[in-house]
């Protein structure tokens, strides 16, 4: 049987298309290349109301952090001009330069909504490079664009690159890239997680869940 160059080509591209098929499927993990750095309780910083105890914003048990906050709560110490918030600051690994990543598994129950979860902390100009909230089950960058929907009531991964050198970050969920934005130019940088108010249309009660937190680097 002579096989002929139509046989030959769509033989190629029958093959192109299963290599595609498992790539996709496959995928590259967001961590590749990266190098995890340890991480242990003396890096884990933790932000609340200021009058109240932690147990009364805060709870760690079988490896999942609660952090939870009311829309009147004081700010996180006295005199502070800034909404009310209970967080997660990964101390230790403050960083200006380079190549970083944020990873956790997040769960935000519904009804929580005008919020930050997860935040990197300082820019050239303003407090923040980056805040993702949630809106009504949206996940958005700061109020504007939509990174991702449904959001509530289940465990997402989530994992935030943030390349200084190149200004630019980029926003995986559950290993899917999602969001790609310009930063907001070189700082003392450093991540964040949990809850904390966004400036305006936020409910009365806040909370996110969190574990398998991890910091890698390049």
């Amino acid at each position: 049987m002579e096989i002929s160059h139509k046989h030959i080509s769509l033989l190629c591209l029958a093959l192109v298309s299963i290599s595609s098929n498992i790539w996709v499927l496959g995928g590259a993990d967001p961590t590749d290349g990266f190098t995890l750095v340890p991480l242990t309780d003396r890096n884990i910083g933790l932000q609340k109301p200021y009058n109240m105890p932690l147990d009364d914003r805060y709870s760690y048990n079988d490896g999942v952090r609660s952090l939870w906050v009311y829309t009147n709560d004081k700010p996180f110490y006295k005199g502070s001009g800034t909404r009310p918030r209970t967080e997660v600051r990964i101390k230790g690994y403050d960083y200006s330069s380079g190549v970083w990543q944020f990873e956790g598994y997040a769960y935000v129950p519904k009804g929580t909504s005008g919020v930050t979860i997860m935040q990197i902390h300082g820019a050239r100009k303003g407090a923040t490079t980056l805040q993702l909230r949630i809106y009504n089950g949206d996940m958005k960058y700061y109020k504007f664009e939509v990174v991702d929907t449904d959001m509530y009531d289940k465990w997402f991964r989530l994992n935030v690159i943030h390349n200084v050198d190149e200004g630019m970050l980029t926003v995986f969920i559950d290993g899917v890239k999602k969001f790609v934005k310009n930063d907001q130019g070189p700082g003392d940088l450093y991540f964040k997680c949990g809850v904390y108010a966004a400036p305006a249309n936020s409910s009365n009660y806040m909370e996110s869940k969190w574990k398998n937190i991890k910091i890698y680097k390049k």
